[in-house]
């Protein structure tokens, strides 16, 4: 009799497992599976939403069901419809959820109208839905998800105003330098930028949003607020089932959880120590959770990712940047770095004794292929001047 694999989350994780494997896969949303990364261009009205659907998984997915319940001694996942579905092996791929800041006028059961997370399509389109030229509009935090947000509210005519807490943009990817040259690019769009801004409150009026206040006692007019804060991983099936759960849902190599029959994969799973958060690790989780499932013989465990993220900021002028590992050099570290100002052009690379430990490019992506071999490689650098690491375009 074949194993009956449930998996819990039909975002990246969990519908690349099912594209892998004959699953009942239990989906939440009410769309099939679609590529969250490319969420930012569906707001801006360059895809279409059914555009950015993943491809289809092996078995119809379950869709708009939720599961509230893990009984792990009769091995079934209980759902919101009342429903029950049996497994011999669960998966959750749960996913996170977005962070939703203590801030004055959020803390009821319902934020006021045109206050939005962007986390999901169904966020995404309810945004659409209500901007428009001149709508006024304000993005709470300035790492990768709000500077996306910002770029197509802009795109869709919106005024709109991006503030962060921290000193910079996109602090945890880039650079000092390299985020400087993207504020520069955010602001050439019609973006007003604040950075050490700390957001107090919003205001209201007949239960819709009208303003932002800020720590100063400034005051931002506001007619739509996006929270992008950043995001937690969603574990709380899996405490309420009484699995072990650090910040995500603890899991080993082969991304078992604390119950030999529950694995978890993607935003959720913690492993080693550490939550990715991240497509890359993620579909690299779901593949060989994939072949542990299928029992490939040698089934190869997880070991955790070294990825190099690499991403567009679309649009009419787009931006490509690319970061890796640790970009802030250490004494005794060699650092090299090169700038080509009429391009808005950067590229930086830091080397720790033999192994290169990090980077950022932005602008210009010529030298990512051999970067990317060498981080994700590990391996001992090669006797050669430390400036090809950026002038060899590696057959990218």
């Amino acid at each position: 009799m074949s194993t009956r694999i449930v998996v819990v989350g039909g975002g990246t994780a969990g519908a690349r497992l099912a594209q892998r494997l004959p699953v009942t896969l239990l989906g939440e949303e009410p769309h099939a599976p679609y590529n969250r990364v490319l969420l930012a261009d569906v707001l801006a009205g360059r895809y279409a939403s059914e555009v950015i659907a993943l491809p289809g998984t092996r078995e119809p997915a379950r869709l708009g069901v939720r599961a509230v319940r893990i009984d792990r001694a009769a091995r079934t996942v209980e759902c919101a419809d009342g429903s029950v579905v049996g497994y011999d092996r669960l998966v959750l791929a749960t996913g996170s959820n977005p962070v939703l800041p203590p801030l004055r006028g959020l803390r009821g059961a319902e934020p006021p109208e045109g206050v939005h997370a962007f986390r999901t399509l169904d966020d995404c389109l309810a945004l659409r839905d209500r901007v428009r030229p001149g709508t006024r509009a304000v993005v709470i935090g300035g790492g990768l998800l709000g500077v996306s947000a910002a770029r197509a509210l802009a795109a869709l005519g919106a005024e709109v105003v991006l503030t962060q807490q921290g000193e910079r943009l996109m602090e945890r990817q880039l650079d000092e330098h390299a985020s400087g040259l993207l504020r520069e690019h955010v602001e050439s769009l019609g973006v007003e930028v604040h950075t050490e801004c700390r957001v107090s409150g919003l205001r209201q009026r007949d239960g819709s949003v009208t303003a932002v206040e800020l720590a100063d006692g400034f005051v931002l007019d506001a007619q739509v607020v996006v929270l992008a804060c950043g995001v937690r991983p969603r574990v709380a099936l899996a405490r309420e089932a009484g699995l072990d759960v650090g910040t995500g849902i603890v899991v080993d190599d082969e991304l078992r959880t604390s119950d030999p029959y529950i694995h978890a994969i993607g935003d959720c799973a913690e492993h080693a120590g550490r939550v990715y958060g991240l497509a890359g690790p993620a579909l690299e989780q779901a593949d060989v959770l994939a072949d542990v499932l299928a029992r490939v013989v040698p089934a190869a465990g997880y070991t955790g990712t070294r990825a190099l993220t690499r991403l567009t900021l679309g649009g009419a002028r787009p931006l490509d940047l690319a970061a890796f590992g640790d970009a802030t050099p250490r004494p005794g570290d060699d650092v090299v770095q090169l700038t080509d100002a009429t391009r808005s052009a950067y590229r930086k690379v830091v080397v720790r004794g033999d192994r290169l430990v990090g980077g950022v490019l932005l602008g210009d992506l010529a030298a990512v292929g051999s970067l990317a071999q060498a981080w994700e490689g590990d391996e001992a650098l090669p006797d050669a001047p430390l400036l090809h690491l950026l002038t060899h375009d590696g057959g990218s």
